[in-house]
């Protein structure tokens, strides 16, 4: 039974390795959209109602405690997103590789009912 398992658990951890494999770039971070007014009294982005000035993206990530962040163009904000999603799904996949390899520890180093 114990070997059953553990091949079900090296089937497992070989499907998320190839999961692995195909992922891209990954980075930790956002994605903001913002919509601003200016300082222009007779703008339109001061009208009723207001049409603010944008959308200007921003992405945003923490360095050593510290935000970081920069402009980026919409086709920069649409390349960073999937690389964001990527970010998610390599923690997803390391995560449920953790607990596959604790759980395939568990079966190895089990004693057996045949040790005295």
């Amino acid at each position: 039974m114990a070997d059953d398992e553990l091949t079900r658990l090296e089937h497992r951890y070989r499907e998320l390795k190839k999961r692995l494999q195909g992922l891209g770039f990954a980075v930790a971070g956002t994605i903001t959209e913002r919509y601003t007014l200016c300082g222009k009294a007779s703008c339109r982005c001061h009208a009723d109602p207001p049409q603010r000035h944008g959308p200007y993206y921003q992405y945003s990530r923490k360095v050593a405690g510290k935000t970081i962040s920069r402009l980026v163009t919409a086709e920069q904000a649409d390349e960073y997103r999937q690389w964001i999603a990527n970010r998610r799904t390599l923690n997803e996949i390391t995560a449920a590789i953790d607990e596959i390899s604790h759980q395939a520890a568990e079966l190895l180093t089990r004693p057996s009912a045949t040790q005295p």
